[in-house]
């Protein structure tokens, strides 16, 4: 049981408790922390017994009658600033919160963008019931999606939350479903690709296909609709891992980048050539000015790390990929 008590946090075991590690029995009594976090507080000196004896080892095996003294340090100042900025809250509990994250917005602030971002709207939003992560005041964030990206994005409120997502992520027990509009038609139409993703070594503002040094990444699509004669395509992506830029590179590889990616690719003339005989100058003018990659988030699932419920969203394409998409189409009316 745990005795309320501001700082420290005490526990007492039960007798049943006698014999276990001192992390997986300080797990049971403190579910808002997670194993890791306190393995590393054990580490730090700051799990103790009532008499002063400092407990070091995660691994000590707990005794009974035993009296522990769990003391939090004192957050870390996060270095984002909060702003009240709208978000599109898709759902939100007390350990976690879903996001539909509009085109243009970063996630995490960085140099050049230490505003404005997904991080500096959620310590507005969330301040009151986040817990520190890791030991620093912060939202969750657990996975990341580029800035010119939209969709879906969960963040963890809590540490437990946080653990629990970060690993679903690291065995990709998850469903990610993206949304994407091609340059051409990628054949097969249906199919999945694999190549180790590492940096680019003659840009490294990108991303590549590498022989050694890379990770692992592994993307299934498959082309729902032929827009303008071939010269552009619908393609829905599922992912079964995460690296960074993983689509823009996988499909860049087939020679089918997404439309507006200035990083990774541009449209060959034949492309271009079926966009303006099929539906006009116009059209093809608009795909060529489309002012981010044409990729959206759009299905998100996963199962909660506290009730173990299971968890689907989804996320209609933003407006911007709409209007392409009914342009290309030959929907002069929109």
């Amino acid at each position: 049981m745990v005795i309320p008590n501001s700082s420290p946090l005490i526990v007492q075991p039960p007798d049943t408790a006698a014999g276990q590690r001192l992390d997986r029995v300080l797990a049971e009594a403190l579910p808002q922390l997670s194993r890791s976090r306190l393995k590393t507080l054990i580490e730090a000196g700051a799990v103790a017994l009532l008499n002063g004896a400092t407990l070091t080892d995660a691994s000590l095996r707990v005794k009974a009658g035993m009296t522990i003294a769990v003391t939090l340090p004192d957050l870390a100042p996060a270095t984002a600033q909060a702003e009240a900025i709208k978000l599109n809250i898709v759902y939100e509990d007390d350990a976690l919160i879903v996001i539909d994250k509009p085109p243009g917005m970063t996630v995490h602030p960085a140099p050049g963008a230490a505003s404005g971002t997904l991080v500096n709207a959620l310590l507005a939003h969330c301040k009151e019931s986040l817990s520190g992560i890791g030991g620093v005041e912060r939202p969750g964030i657990v996975h990341r999606i580029d800035k010119d990206t939209s969709g879906l994005i969960v963040v963890a409120k809590t540490d437990v939350a946080h653990n629990g997502l970060a690993i679903q992520f690291a065995a990709h027990d998850l469903e990610r479903v993206y949304i994407s509009i091609l340059w051409g038609v990628p054949v097969p139409r249906r199919g999945t690709i694999e190549g180790a993703i590492g940096r680019d070594t003659r840009n490294r503002k990108r991303m590549a296909l590498v022989k050694r040094g890379g990770k692992t990444a592994v993307t299934h699509y498959a082309v729902t609709e032929v827009l303008a004669r071939g010269g552009a395509s619908v393609v829905e992506l599922q992912l079964e891992t995460g690296r960074t830029h993983q689509i823009r590179v996988h499909m860049t590889a087939t020679g089918h980048p997404l439309i507006g990616d200035q990083l990774y690719g541009k449209p060959t003339k034949p492309r271009l050539s079926a966009i303006e005989e099929s539906l006009g100058a116009e059209a093809r003018a608009v795909a060529l000015a489309f002012p981010r990659q044409a990729l959206h988030a759009a299905k998100l699932g996963f199962i909660h790390p506290v009730t173990k419920e299971m968890l689907s969203f989804s996320a209609p394409l933003p407006q911007d990929m709409v209007d392409l998409l009914h342009i290309l189409q030959g929907d002069s009316q929109t």
